[in-house]
């Protein structure tokens, strides 16, 4: 068993955001010593780690919760648990889109502003948007 310290400390994550996923449900109720301390299970730190792992992946507070859920009975869960990150695929590829066409044009602002001498066509194209 682990104190919330301890497990701040190994994971990189503040005590804060541990009691925040115990408030909203995306850790079970923690153990805890009569003094109200908690105590962290393996269990509980592999829990974290996957909830880590699915933000850094993207997924929101609320999706993984479906996905907790789904970890649950991984089998059964399949055809959702592809639903769920075919959705994300989508959102990613979206927002990858959305970079490149941001990223021509700065290149093309960048290029426009090295040329004019007098004006600066970046701060008037953000100035026009």
């Amino acid at each position: 068993m682990y104190q919330i310290g301890e497990i701040s400390k190994q994971l990189d994550i503040s005590m804060d955001t541990l009691r925040y996923y115990e408030k909203i449900d995306l850790l079970p109720h923690i153990n805890r010593k009569k003094s109200g301390l908690r105590l962290y299970s393996e269990k509980d730190i592999s829990r974290l780690r996957f909830i880590m792992r699915s933000k850094s992946m993207g997924f929101s507070l609320d999706e993984i919760k479906e996905l907790l859920r789904f970890r649950e009975n991984p089998t059964g869960a399949k055809p959702e648990v592809r639903q769920l990150a075919g959705k994300k695929l989508r959102d990613i590829e979206s927002r990858l889109n959305d970079l490149n066409v941001l990223q021509a044009e700065f290149r093309l602002l960048i290029n426009l502003c090295t040329d004019d001498k007098e004006n600066c066509p970046i701060l008037e194209a953000i100035d026009n948007t």
